[in-house]
C-alpha cells in the first residue's frame, strides 16, 4: 500500500511538472491594442459684439443720413418689371420725422412713371462682411405694395452676372396682397427664384402694419439665419461646394425700399387707394462679428 501511494505521489509531481513546462513553452499573450483617439473639435460658436459698430436710430429730421445712406434711382423695372420711379433724395419720398424714417410711395407722374418711391443703400459706405443686422420696422399694408429690407453684393467677384452669382439676402420681403406673410430668401447662382430654387422660410404677422417688430439676420461664415422679435425661422448653411451656393464670403450692403407692382407684388394689381404707402423704420443697427 505505502509503494502505491508512493507512485501515485510520483505521478502527480510528474503531470504538475509537465504542466508547468507546457505553460512556459507557450507563446507570450499578446499585449492589447491600443487605438488612438483622434480628438473631437467641437463646432465653433459664433457671437456679435454687444454694441453696434454702426447704427442709424434717424434722430435727425429731414432727408437720411447721407455718410450712411445713397440712393438708387430710376424706373427701369429693376429687373422686376416694377411700377414705380425711384427718386434721388427726394424729401416726399424719404423723410425722417420724430425719430422714424418713412419710405413713402406715392401715386404720381414722375419720370415717365405713375408712381414714386424711394430705395436706399449703405453701398460704399456701410459695407460689411458677416456680423448682425437688425431693423424695426412697420410694415405697410395694401395690395400692389411690395416692402423689403435685404442685402446686395458689395462688388462682383463670381460668375459672369452680378445676380444672382453674388448673392442676395433678404431680410423681410412682403407683398400686399398676401398680408401677414413674411419672407426670408437667400438667392445665389444655384439657389434662385428664376430657377425656382430659392431657399426661403415664410411666417406669419398678424399686426405687421400696426405694430413695429424688429427683424434680423445673423450672418457668419457657416450660417445664415433670419429672426422676428428674436425668435428664428429661417436657416441656411454653408455646403462647402463653393461660391454658386455660398457666395456670402464677401462684402454686402444693406438696402431698404418700397416698391410697386411687379411680377410678384403686383400680381393681384395695385389698389390705388393705399396711396400714400409708408414703410416705416425706428432703428438699424450693425453688430460685428466677434473674433
Amino acid at each position: 500500500m505505502a509503494r502505491m501511494r508512493i507512485k501515485i505521489l510520483s505521478l502527480t509531481l510528474f503531470l504538475y511538472a509537465t504542466s508547468l513546462a507546457c505553460k512556459s513553452s507557450e507563446s507570450p499573450a499578446p499585449a492589447p491594442i491600443v487605438i488612438p483617439q483622434t480628438p473631437v473639435t467641437p463646432p465653433k460658436v459664433y457671437t456679435f459684439s454687444t454694441t453696434p459698430v454702426w447704427s442709424d436710430e434717424f434722430e435727425t429730421p429731414g432727408l437720411p443720413d447721407s455718410k450712411i445712406w445713397s440712393y438708387d434711382v430710376g424706373g427701369s423695372g429693376w429687373g422686376n418689371n416694377e411700377l414705380q420711379y425711384y427718386t434721388d433724395a427726394d424729401i416726399d419720398n424719404a423723410h425722417i420725422e420724430n425719430g422714424i424714417l418713412t419710405i413713402e410711395a406715392k401715386k404720381e407722374s414722375f419720370g415717365g412713371k405713375s408712381y414714386t418711391s424711394a430705395r436706399i443703400v449703405t453701398k460704399g459706405k456701410k459695407d460689411m462682411l458677416y456680423g448682425k443686422v437688425e431693423v424695426r420696422a412697420k410694415v405697410p399694408a395694401g395690395r400692389g405694395n411690395w416692402p423689403a429690407i435685404w442685402m446686395l453684393a458689395s462688388q462682383s467677384d463670381y460668375g459672369t452676372q452680378y445676380w444672382p452669382d453674388n448673392g442676395e439676402i433678404d431680410i423681410l420681403e412682403h407683398v400686399g396682397y398676401d398680408p401677414t406673410v413674411m419672407h426670408f430668401s437667400v438667392h445665389t447662382k444655384s439657389f434662385n427664384h428664376v430657377i425656382g430654387t430659392q431657399k426661403t422660410s415664410t411666417t406669419k404677422i398678424d399686426d405687421f402694419d400696426t405694430a413695429f417688430h424688429v427683424y434680423s439676420i445673423e450672418w457668419t461664415p457657416q450660417t445664415i439665419q433670419a429672426y422676428i422679435d428674436g425668435k428664428q425661422y429661417f436657416y441656411f448653411e454653408n455646403s462647402g461646394k463653393g461660391w454658386q451656393e455660398w457666395p456670402f464670403d464677401k462684402k454686402q450692403h444693406v438696402l431698404i425700399n418700397l416698391a410697386v407692382g411687379g411680377d410678384w407684388g403686383g400680381q393681384k394689381g395695385v389698389d390705388d387707394s393705399i396711396f400714400p404707402n409708408k414703410f416705416l423704420i425706428d432703428y438699424v443697427r450693425v453688430y460685428s462679428l466677434n473674433p
